[in-house]
């Protein structure tokens, strides 16, 4: 009676039940007769690591299905019936936010077979400031260019930018992802104010103020 108490208590129901091969000598008779060497023999994590295991097979996701993708507001076949850019000067991929007079969030795929890393530069591939600015402004453009702002399908200029500032380099395989708000517009004169903040992997790698003008070809 005295050894089959300490075989309760160092082998739960469940394990001792288990038909896996790696638990079996745990459950052998003779291991019962010496209750102090099983005391010192069983392994100390034997509970955490089935139960680690346990959420590891709630929890291992594998990574290809772990991180959902970007939702679909306007495709790229929308985005081109607003905006006048093309190839190679389009550098917006998919709007996966748009707030009708108010913002709009767009996504840039960066790859290495952008036209521009070749020379800029061969050894280090980095997205030059100015695109990224020139992406930035071609998001407001959307939200300019909607009928909620007064915007009829023209084109719009850049009027000025502001405290632009670069926090981090845009590399190759890169999601660049570009957040527009209108601050200020003036009907009469077709001229908005707007602020803008581009992210890649939730930090921010630009932001500035862009004055913009709509005008007619």
């Amino acid at each position: 009676m005295a050894a089959s108490a300490p075989s309760s208590i160092f082998f739960p129901q469940p394990i001792s039940q288990s038909k896996g091969p790696h638990l079996s000598p745990l459950s052998l008779p003779l291991s019962r007769s010496h209750p102090l060497s099983l005391k010192s023999h069983r392994p100390s994590n034997l509970r955490i690591r089935c139960s680690s295991s346990g959420d590891g097979d709630s929890s291992d996701i594998p990574i290809e299905k772990k991180y959902p993708a970007f939702p679909t507001v306007m495709d790229i076949n929308q985005i081109r019936e607003i905006l006048p850019h093309r190839f190679p000067f389009l550098l917006v991929d998919r709007v996966i936010e748009y707030k009708p007079g108010v913002s709009a969030v767009a996504i840039k795929n960066v790859t290495i077979n952008d036209n521009f890393f070749p020379g800029h530069f061969p050894e280090r591939p980095i997205m030059p400031g100015v695109l990224m600015v020139e992406a930035m402004a071609q998001v407001g453009g959307i939200v300019m260019l909607q009928p909620e702002v007064g915007g009829s399908r023209e084109n719009f200029f850049f009027a000025g930018i502001d405290k632009v500032r670069f926090r981090k380099p845009v590399i190759a395989g890169d999601t660049l992802v570009m957040r527009m708000t209108l601050v200020k517009l003036q009907k009469r004169f077709g001229i908005a104010k707007m602020e803008g903040k581009a992210y890649v992997g939730g930090e921010v790698v630009c932001e500035g103020e862009f004055l913009m003008a709509m005008g007619s070809d």
